[in-house]
């Protein structure tokens, strides 16, 4: 007997291969399936220039970061991506009155400088494809994944929130079945569909919890990662426990052969994978 509904997500065109330069735009859930990539040692850059969570700041981080590849600055800030995801949060944006443009950050500057607006289903969409086509000037081959943060915003109003997460769904929507080469990733389904329990909550009732971090990594890995990624994900999971091994005693023999196993280990692993990020051996 099944107490719950599984999301049923399409299979995408392409999967994720081991250590791909991965760059990830847009909410706090970003940042949090950021992390999940930069664990299981991809190249990812999270959030460059700040976390962003409407789909006009998206394309501003965008914007930077193609200039960035541009001239030439990717050694030290940016790389060129293979596979780009951005997470739209929010619908809402703050204009600064003085200028008429849309800010990033308000920079706790008083709310009486700035109007709110609400982006239109086809403001959402232009934006977010104004920033796949600049990606694709610098990157010509890179995949894009959108999602929708599942992270609600309870200061509008839940109904106001769920009203907003509306139009993102449906700007998505209209670009994945637009443009080659994007998918959707339905996190926000996940979350209120499968699950629909405030235990997968922190305790501010509105941001998902690590369990529930972890859960949309693992629906997301089965989907996107490529079998040799799975396979080194696997080989790599011993070492990074050996890493955070904690020694009774340093000094003794098994634990220098503990040490020494892990580095010939790492090694290896380095020579099938030689874009392997810097291990340090700090722990081991």
């Amino acid at each position: 007997m099944e107490f719950r509904t599984i999301v049923d997500i399409r299979w995408p065109s392409f999967s994720i291969g081991p250590q791909a330069e991965v760059l990830l735009v847009g909410s706090c859930f970003a940042d949090g399936l950021g992390r999940k990539f930069a664990d299981e040692q991809f190249l990812a850059t999270v959030n460059p220039f700040g976390v962003m969570y409407n789909p006009a700041s998206i394309l501003h981080t965008v914007e930077k970061y193609c200039s960035c590849l541009r001239e030439g600055l990717g050694d030290y800030l940016c790389r060129k991506p293979e596979v780009a995801i951005m997470t739209m949060g929010t619908n809402h944006v703050y204009r600064l009155k003085a200028t008429g443009e849309i800010v990033d950050n308000c920079q706790k500057r008083p709310q009486k400088l700035f109007d709110e607006e609400q982006l239109s289903i086809s403001s959402c969409r232009q934006y977010i494809e104004e920033a796949i086509t600049l990606l694709r000037q610098v990157s010509p081959g890179v995949r894009v994944i959108l999602t929708v943060s599942p992270i609600r915003y309870a200061k509008y109003g839940f109904h106001e929130s769920q009203l907003s997460k509306a139009v993102l769904l449906m700007a998505v929507d209209e670009v994945v079945g637009s443009i080659e080469g994007t998918t959707y990733f339905p996190a926000y389904e996940i979350v209120l569909d499968e699950l629909r329990d405030y235990r997968f909550y922190k305790e501010d009732m509105v941001h998902p919890s690590p369990q529930a971090v972890d859960y949309i990594w693992e629906r997301f890995s089965d989907l996107y990662l490529s079998q040799e990624a799975k396979q080194f994900i696997k080989e790599w999971h011993p070492i990074k426990a050996a890493l955070g091994h904690r020694p009774f005693n340093p000094d003794s023999d098994e634990h220098k052969a503990f040490v020494e196993a892990t580095r010939q280990k790492i090694e290896s692993l380095r020579t099938r994978y030689p874009r392997l990020r810097p291990i340090y051996y700090n722990n081991v």
